[in-house]
């Protein structure tokens, strides 16, 4: 169930809405936002085997320094929604339990044109 989108318009000031189920045998999923799949501004990323959430962001296909954080609020099998504000400055991740994740927009970051979903999130909603 992967989704990819090319002509997306996020711009500062605008949250991305995100509904979906996570499939009950996945590892893992990821969002990914940015210009292209070598350039992203902000990767989300639930790893179920380890219990994180790990985010990053990637420049000319080379993956920078990551940001782990301990904290899963869903599991397998369940409907979530996210929501993803970008502002100047960062990405902030509104988690189901109410639980925020902020991540910094490292490149600076003015329009988002790009963004897919991979791995075991199955999308019922999308909205910008």
């Amino acid at each position: 169930g992967n989704v990819e989108i090319l002509n997306l318009n996020m711009k500062p000031g605008n949250t991305l809405k995100v509904k979906g189920k996570i499939s009950a045998d996945t590892v893992g999923f990821s969002i990914n936002l940015g210009c292209s799949s070598k350039d992203l501004a902000f990767h989300f990323n639930a790893r179920f085997n380890e219990s994180v959430m790990v985010c990053n962001s990637k420049c000319s296909d080379v993956w920078q320094t990551e940001l782990t954080v301990r904290h899963l609020p869903f599991f397998r099998g369940c409907a979530v929604k996210f929501f993803i504000e970008m502002l100047p400055d960062l990405f902030r991740v509104k988690l189901p339990d109410g639980h925020e994740v902020c991540f910094p927009n490292r490149y600076g970051y003015r329009n988002i044109t790009y963004i897919s979903i991979v791995g075991g999130l199955k999308i019922t909603s999308f909205k910008l």
